[in-house]
């Protein structure tokens, strides 16, 4: 009994180191302001840092090559996007009637002349 008691409070300080140096060298951490969670870890025992590795810990960048995930499948190029193109489309086609009406007075501005 004793051998497990020492083998429990020797994982419980080695969960308590490693919960400490993590959020104290973290740039972010998550959930909730960074000395709430050196509170937690200090003050509850067991609890504290199985918290922090839990909810607290950063959420590890994509490494390189590896897909980035998405929440919500996005068009890959423009031209794969509906309403991109449908805005594209507008704005040319308004582009194009007004040359058309400009060319069109210049044109009949020109007859009038002559």
């Amino acid at each position: 009994m004793v051998r497990l008691f020492i083998f429990l409070a020797a994982v419980q300080l080695v969960l308590f180191v490693l919960a400490l140096i993590s959020v104290l060298s973290a740039d972010r951490v998550r959930n909730a302001p960074r000395f709430v969670w050196v509170l937690l870890i200090v003050l509850v025992p067991l609890l504290g840092p199985i918290g922090y590795f839990v909810w607290g810990r950063p959420v590890a960048a994509p490494r390189e090559g590896t897909p980035v995930r998405r929440s919500k499948a996005r068009p890959s190029s423009p031209d794969d996007d509906p309403d991109f193109l449908s805005s594209m489309d507008s704005e040319q086609s308004r582009r194009d009637r007004e040359l058309l009406e400009k060319w069109e007075r210049e044109f009949n501005n020109r007859d009038d002349d002559k």
